[in-house]
């Protein structure tokens, strides 16, 4: 069975993609990961992206992307969220891993603004494709931009 990962794009509304970079790694990625038990997918992509980042979202904030194939043992749901732009140094990670040589690190260890013209080149080829190609970022930012903002 294939697992499902779940997580948010954060855009902002000058055309730029929240990316974290994956500790130990070259990939910068999104915000997402694996739901526990009897999460749907939105209350995970909200606690991966909280664990990952410190950002904060309400399903009322997130338009729904839908179901992607990604890998041959992996698919994504994902969704989307429009914020102001600020300071990407200030997102800090809490959830960690154990590498391998037993030492406890931080999932996510940096975190940037990046141009969507620059977000294939970040990114895994895989993810790259996604978001450029299956997906249409300025789509999306638009898309954003026309739903009503929650109070």
């Amino acid at each position: 069975m294939k697992q499902l990962s779940c997580g948010i794009l954060v855009l902002n509304p000058y055309s730029e993609l929240l990316l974290c970079h994956a500790t130990g790694t070259f990939v910068w990625d999104i915000p997402k990961g694996g739901g526990d038990a009897g999460e749907t997918p939105m209350d995970t992509a909200i606690r991966e992206t909280a664990e990952e980042t410190g950002l904060k979202f309400t399903p009322a904030e997130l338009l729904d992307l839908g179901h992607f194939a990604y890998r041959p043992a992996k698919d994504l749901h994902l969704y989307a969220a429009l914020r102001e732009r600020f300071d990407a140094g200030e997102c800090r990670c809490s959830s960690h891993f154990t590498d391998l040589w037993g030492r406890r690190r931080l999932e996510m260890d940096r975190f940037e603004w990046t141009a969507f013209e620059r977000v294939q080149r970040r990114c895994a080829r895989r993810m790259g494709a996604l978001l450029t190609g299956t997906l249409c970022l300025p789509k999306v930012l638009q898309l954003l931009s026309q739903q009503p903002r929650p109070a």
